[in-house]
């Protein structure tokens, strides 16, 4: 063995050394740092041929290992936008330039423009509600918006789909047809009513009233109409010019009591200066019980600011408002790599595609071995502080052992180079 190989081995294990050294004093600065994923030296052996009877010393290789997919402990906050992931996942979010990257790190807050953005200053992703149920990209980021809580303006949301479920009673009288609500006359009767609030465009009240009349064994008559057109006398009928917004048939099975295959399901109807909508009634009954309301929805709001609001493990935001209603604004979804721990790591603690890590796909919280999303919560850092004390001891020892076969190298060279004085 060469002394200058011996010297070259001793430098090889003190970098080694080094390399180690320097990812524990990162894992110990970020061990308070939200969903940092501890890193890690490999070593591996550098192997020179030798010749017979003649060794030549090679050295050790390093590589830098990531613990991205080992989940850390939660820590519980009273944030409703502070997020972690149970499971399998990272959140999609993008830079001030718009570059999307993953991570775990979900301590978000609203900026000054209502868009959520975690403690690096990275913006959450999601799909917007506003058209409808979104659905994902699998393979792509395209269609995610900033998710953005507007807390700066009023909205009113129209009337456009409820629910009515009640029992209807099997030993009404039937009335003629004459007295039915449709008819509108000043004898018109009927055998159960409700009243129901909607909201219009503007987000104004809107009362409608329901009516419910036996017009023969086993049929219902049911017809809507607009509260405000009601007669101010004794009673409501007849209703101004107007005042019926819709009218249909209930059909009941007289076995069941339940509605018959044949029967309508809803009614549509317009609301004054508001949008069509459509009551469900399709869990109506008739049995020999009295008039009883069991369900009674209706969706829209009046004009409200958002008060709080509230993100579910499946990941769909919603906005609680000051009257009480919600709005569904978007849902966040969450991505994921064949190999998580080969993802490159970017500072700001987010990742970003890599070859070795395979190809990114995107579903919701919950679906296809998605982790599912825990709002109030945040994932703290999987670095074991003892377990980095430890590594940090025994690479002091291993570094001050390699300086030592390079320094009785160095000895052994100045002999060797004093032979001839």
């Amino acid at each position: 063995m060469s002394l200058y190989g011996m010297m070259r081995t001793g430098v090889s294990g003190m970098n080694a050394q080094a390399n180690r050294l320097s990812t524990v004093a990162d894992n110990i600065a970020n061990s308070g740092t939200t969903g940092y994923k501890r890193s890690s030296t490999e070593f591996a052996s550098l192997v020179i041929p030798s010749g017979t009877g003649n060794y030549t010393s090679g050295g050790v290789n390093t590589s830098i290992r990531y613990a991205i997919s080992q989940q850390g402990d939660f820590k519980y906050t009273t944030s409703g936008s502070d997020l972690a992931i149970n499971g399998e996942g990272f959140f999609v979010v993008q830079d001030a330039s718009g570059r999307p990257f993953l991570t775990r790190a979900g301590s978000f807050v609203p900026d000054d423009q209502g868009r959520l953005v975690n403690a690096a200053g990275f913006y959450l992703l999601g799909y917007s509600a506003a058209n409808g149920t979104p659905s994902t990209v699998a393979n792509g980021f395209g269609g995610l918006v900033p998710v953005t809580i507007a807390q700066n303006e009023l909205t009113a949301t129209a009337s456009k789909t409820g629910v009515f479920t009640a029992n209807l009673p099997a030993d009404a009288t039937i009335v003629a047809a004459a007295d039915l609500p449709s008819a509108n006359g000043a004898t018109a009767t009927s055998s159960a009513k409700s009243s129901l609030v909607a909201y219009d465009n503007l987000g104004k009240q809107v009362m409608l009233d329901l009516y419910y009349t036996k017009t023969a064994d086993n049929t219902w008559e049911v017809a809507v109409y607009d509260h405000s057109k009601a007669n101010s006398g004794t009673t409501p009928f007849p209703y101004g010019a107007g005042g019926l917004l819709g009218t249909d048939t209930l059909t009941f099975d007289g076995t069941t009591g339940k509605l018959d295959a044949t029967s309508v399901t809803n009614i549509t109807f317009n609301v004054p200066n508001g949008a069509s909508l459509t009551l469900d009634l399709s869990k109506m009954t008739q049995l020999s019980a009295k008039y009883q309301e069991l369900d009674a929805k209706v969706d829209g709001n009046a004009p409200s600011g958002i008060d709080k609001i509230q993100i579910d493990a499946d990941g769909t935001v919603y906005a609680q408002y000051e009257d009480g209603s919600f709005k569904e604004l978007y849902r966040i979804p969450i991505a994921t790599v064949p190999s998580p721990d080969q993802l490159t790591v970017e500072s700001g603690n987010v990742f970003s595609q890599s070859s070795d890590s395979g190809a990114v796909r995107i579903g919701f919280p919950g679906e296809g071995g998605m982790g599912s999303v825990v709002s109030g919560a945040l994932e703290n850092s999987n670095v074991d502080i003892a377990e980095e004390l430890t590594n940090m001891i025994e690479s002091q020892r291993s570094y001050t052992a390699n300086s030592k076969v390079f320094q009785t190298g160095a000895d052994l060279m100045d002999i060797l180079v004093n032979l001839k004085r």
